[in-house]
């Protein structure tokens, strides 16, 4: 059975909406062993993301504090719950992907988790609205600037 655009669309807007509203892993990790401030200063939207990794690069576990638009806490809420076991370089492929849909460049979901893809498909309806991409796309940059062990990004 095939879901007609609309309800597609409002499911989508429903997933936003329910994670920007109550965003999962908003704390601080004290064991964290990665952590970066993003800051996007065209709107204002600041996270700081903390990440803990194990030995072999596996993510355990992400939180994150900050302020921002619903689509940039939902965005680092969905995306704390998608990197949950995944390595730097899964975190990586999601992050292009997720750069890729919202921009409107061509994508390659091989091999990607179908539950991250449904999430980052929810946030793609922001290349409609290219002044949102920064939003959707912040704690995507933190995450890499954290795992390069950069403590800072800016989507400047």
């Amino acid at each position: 059975m095939t879901v007609p655009d609309n309800d597609l669309r409002d499911l989508y807007q429903d997933l936003i909406l329910d994670h920007g509203k109550h965003p999962r892993n908003f704390r601080v990790l004290p064991a964290a062993n990665h952590e970066a401030l993003g800051h996007n200063p065209l709107c204002g939207d600041k996270i700081t993301l903390y990440v803990t990794t194990d030995d072999h690069g596996v993510i355990q576990d992400v939180g994150f504090q900050g302020s921002g638009c619903a689509i940039s806490v939902a965005s680092a809420s969905m995306m704390t719950e998608m990197l949950k076991g995944k390595t730097a370089e899964e975190a990586s492929r999601l992050f292009d992907y997720l750069h890729n849909a919202c921009t409107g460049q061509p994508t390659d979901a091989t091999g990607l988790d179908e539950d991250a893809l449904d999430h980052i498909q929810a946030l793609s309806g922001v290349r409609a609205y290219p002044i949102r991409v920064k939003c959707a796309t912040l704690a995507w940059h933190t995450l890499q600037a954290a795992l390069k062990d950069k403590k800072k990004v800016s989507t400047e």
